[in-house]
Formats: structure tokens, sequence, C-alpha cells
């Protein structure tokens, strides 16, 4: 594994760092986007889609996307210390699903028309998507998927239901996959299309977390007809179409610097408020401790992973062993939050007694959903044992 960079890395991380000193808003309160991901109020949204656009001056904003398609060409190594330099100054984020989702996925398998369509809108940052993936029976096993899209003609007729659609009631344009071989085996028969979420017959349903945010959606299709040349790559190969998408960023640096921003603020809190007559529990103070060891950690793994791309290698395993232990360490590091606040740490924004405007219980209550979000670990343990270890499926 590599820890330095080269003179060439170098020279782009401090061109990095220097337009941050010189572009990076200040109007703007950096714990909207506490978890590195992409916020859903309509005000952080406006931050978000500003900061996009000042990205997109150089094509940061799909920076990893060839230059013919309005990317900046960056390499995986440095598309790497670009994510790492915009989290360590705790820059807005950026909507996910159209740059580093959809747009990779329509480089690869979309038609010209497709391309010429979307990709530019991506780049500059005017258009929103969603993902429609996940469905009430088929999460963590997506290939059980049930919405069903109908061939008539030059069409599709979908019917079916989505559910956790992040930000579909903020966006323009929803991707989504569907079935339509229903008599293939259930990794086959799925194709992946794209349709503006105006289109008749699509109803989103807001679903709100333990938080009370509005974040998540449900979406119904009743007969919803999508033209055929919105369908992205073969009909029936959508599988290994959504596969790809998937299949980009896989160090999550971001969230490694994210979770350090937070297990740093816990620890800047206990340094601030003495909690009892003898201060900090010797428990506290030995859970702080594990817990920045953990940050620590964290972030050679995702070192890791970079290394394993830099060498012209496809982490897999090594992807999983970072996304489950990054997920666990951010709940233990919120649990510990709420620990060295004591009762204060159960009150929530808005209490007048709430500390740090209630970030602690907020944080534990967000970081509830890490190890289920982007693949549970479930999942993620399966992959270790099977790809990694080479134990048996059963």
């Amino acid at each position: 594994m590599e820890f330095q960079d080269t003179p060439e890395e170098a020279a782009f991380r401090a061109e990095v760092r220097g337009f941050l000193a010189e572009h990076l808003p200040h109007d703007y309160d950096p714990d909207i986007f506490r978890s590195g991901i992409h916020p859903e109020s309509p005000d952080a949204i406006e931050v978000s889609r500003r900061w996009q656009k000042t990205l997109a001056t150089r094509g940061w904003n799909v920076a990893h996307w060839p230059k013919e398609y309005g990317g900046a060409g960056l390499s995986p190594t440095e598309h790497f210390i670009m994510n790492e330099e915009l989290a360590l100054a705790q820059a807005p984020g950026i909507p996910p699903a159209g740059p580093n989702m959809l747009g990779p996925t329509l480089i690869i398998h979309g038609s010209d028309e497709l391309r010429k369509e979307h990709l530019p809108r991506i780049a500059s940052g005017d258009t929103l998507w969603a993902q429609g993936y996940s469905e009430p029976g088929a999460g963590s096993d997506l290939a059980s998927l049930t919405t069903r899209a109908q061939r008539e003609g030059d069409e599709y007729v979908i019917n079916g239901q989505k559910i956790w659609t992040s930000s579909a009631h903020l966006s323009q344009w929803l991707f989504m996959l569907a079935r339509t071989d229903p008599d293939a085996p259930k990794h086959r028969g799925i194709s992946m299309f794209v349709m503006p979420l105006t289109t008749p017959g699509l109803t989103i349903r807001p679903l709100y977390n333990m938080m009370d945010d509005h974040g998540f959606n449900e979406v119904f299709f009743d007969d919803v007809r999508v033209p055929a040349s919105n369908r992205v790559g073969e009909e029936n190969r959508g599988w290994y179409v959504g596969a790809t998408l998937l299949d980009f960023e896989r160090s999550n640096i971001a969230q490694a610097i994210f979770a350090g921003h937070a297990q740093r603020r816990n620890v800047e809190y206990a340094q601030q408020v003495a909690v009892g007559p003898k201060g900090l529990s010797k428990s506290a103070r030995n859970d702080l401790a594990d817990r920045s060891i953990e940050v620590e950690v964290s972030r050679l793994l995702a070192y890791n992973v970079i290394s394993i791309q830099k060498h012209g290698r496809v982490p897999n395993h090594e992807a999983s062993v970072n996304k489950v232990f990054r997920s666990e360490m951010q709940q233990r590091i919120s649990r510990t939050g709420v620990k060295v606040a004591g009762l204060y740490g159960l009150l929530r924004r808005g209490s007048p007694c709430a500390q740090k405007r209630g970030r602690f219980a907020e944080n534990y209550m967000l970081t509830v959903g890490d190890t289920i979000a982007g693949g549970t670990a479930e999942i993620q343990r399966n992959v270790i044992a099977t790809r990694g270890l080479g134990l048996p499926r059963s």
C-alpha cells in the first residue's frame, strides 16, 4: 500500500487545495453535510447545486468522466485525492446519483441519443437524478424485484413499486430497474430505464425517517409508458448494466474523512465540558481513544482500496471490508458522542438545553441505517467470506 503522493499527485493535491481556498463557500452550515451524504432539505440542495456548478467550471463535478463527456478525465488516484481534499475541507456534498452512478453507466452502456441528451446536463449540474432500485420485497436481494416493464410496440408499460428512493421529490429524472422477462432466471430478464419523474402514472409518496426528515420516498408505477429508446443497454441485460453502475468509486474516502470530523468534534466537546464531578468516566475516555484509532484504520482501508486500483486491479472483497468496518464504526462514533454528552446527548435540535444543536442525538439516529444503506453488513460479510476467504456459499 502506498502512502506518499508522487510529485505529480502532490502537485494535483496542491491545485485542489488552492481551488478550495479560493472558491469554497462560507455561507453554509457544514453540519447539514455531517455524514458526507448529499442532504435532502431544499435549502441544503440549493447550497449543494451552487457548489456543484462551481466544481463544473473545471469538470470536477464529474471529475472521473472522460473529457469528451464534460469530465476532467482524472485517474482513480487523482479522483481519490480530490474527494479526500473536499472532505477534509468539509465542502458541501453534491448529488451522487447523476455524476457518480448514472453518468458513468450511460458512458459505457447508453445509446448515443441518451448520452447526448443527459450527460451534458448531469455534467453541468442542471439535472437531479433519483435511483429506483429497491422494492418492498427486494432490497439486499435486488434480483428479486417484481416491478414489471412490458413491451408494447415502441414503448414499455411499467407497473410496480419502488421504495427508499432518495431525493425523488427533489429530482427531475429517475433511472430504475424493471423485469422485462418474468420467465427468465431472476438475475436475467431485467432491464434499466430512464424517465422524467413527471411521467403520467408515476406517483411519489414521502417516507420520513426517525429524525422526521423527508429524504426517502415510495414511487408507484401505474401503467407508466416509457419510450423504448429510454432503455439503457440491451433488453434483459439490466442486471449487468446495474452492476456496472455500482462498481465506481470503491474507496469511499470521503465517508472515512467525515467520520473523522465527527470523532474530532466528540473529542473537542469532551475537552471543553467536564461531565460529572470527576470529569469523563474511564469508560468514556477509553471509548474516545478506541474511536480515534478506528478512524485511522478506516482511512487506511480506503487507502488500500485506491492502492489496488492504482495498480490496475479491481477491488472486490477489500471494498466490502472497507464498507462494513466504516459503517459500523460510524455507529460506534455516534454512540460515543451520546455517551460523552451524558443526558444532554439525548436532546434533539430545538431543545433549549441541547448541546451542539442536538448533533449527538441526530447523529445517533442518522447512523442507525449505515449498516443497511449501500449494501447491508450481512451482504458485505458474505462477500468477504466467499470472495475474500474462499468459503463455500452454503
